[in-house]
């Protein structure tokens, strides 16, 4: 199957998911690991934070609450519509080239294919924050999806989320990414520091032992 195959594969996949709403992976809180790691961030508030594959997440309101700005890109247009529910905004709707753009006060959303994306429609960004995206994708789009956000952020900080666990016992998504996959993915464009490691309490979807590692991307210095 060709990469254009393979995307849509995936899209099909998640858009049944928002349809049938099987979002289990959803949050109905902001990540711990965000309220207590935010600050290693180099932002401050009013500074633009970039969620890619965002979904209706609870992470944007908490950020929006603290004075950030939030852009996100989504393939789910129910996702979005949910969001703005929850958010109880009423988002200006626009074309943005093969993507549309949900937007109110400081939170723009694209909807649609995140590669699809280009750096003038998202516009300037400060950070980026990874929860539930690398996790989300299988290991053939990992590639496109690194490449992707590096060019759309001008190499900006990351915090990033992932799960590690034995992959055999597990189908995913989420995926397991760890050390060195990380490392493949973004070592050509940032140092790549450890900031906390904790167990999935259950395990993982209830069915086996992981962890939930968080770490911090800064583009190397000149």
């Amino acid at each position: 199957m060709d990469k254009d195959g393979k995307r849509l594969m995936d899209a099909a996949f998640w858009h049944n998911k928002w349809a049938q709403k099987d979002i289990a992976f959803h949050e109905l809180q902001p990540n711990p690991l965000l309220v207590r790691w935010l600050e290693t961030l180099p932002v401050q508030p009013g500074d633009r934070i970039f969620v890619p594959l965002c979904g209706k997440s609870r992470d944007i309101a908490w950020l929006l609450s603290k004075g950030y700005r939030v852009a996100g890109a989504e393939l789910s247009p129910l996702a979005i519509e949910a969001l703005f529910d929850e958010l109880a905004l009423t988002p200006t709707v626009t074309a943005a080239g093969k993507l549309t753009r949900f937007s109110a006060t400081n939170l723009d959303i694209f909807v649609g294919d995140i590669l699809d994306l280009s750096p003038s429609q998202l516009g300037e960004v400060d950070a980026l924050y990874d929860r539930a995206a690398l996790v989300a994708l299988p290991e053939a789009m990992r590639d496109q999806y690194a490449r992707q956000l590096v060019k759309l952020t001008d190499r900006a900080s990351q915090l990033v989320i992932c799960f590690e666990y034995d992959q055999q016992q597990l189908a995913g998504p989420p995926f397991a990414i760890n050390h060195d996959e990380l490392a493949r993915l973004y070592h050509q464009d940032y140092d790549i520091t450890s900031l906390q490691i904790k167990e999935v309490a259950g395990g993982l979807k209830g069915t086996c032992a992981a962890l939930e590692h968080v770490w911090l991307l800064s583009a190397h210095r000149a």
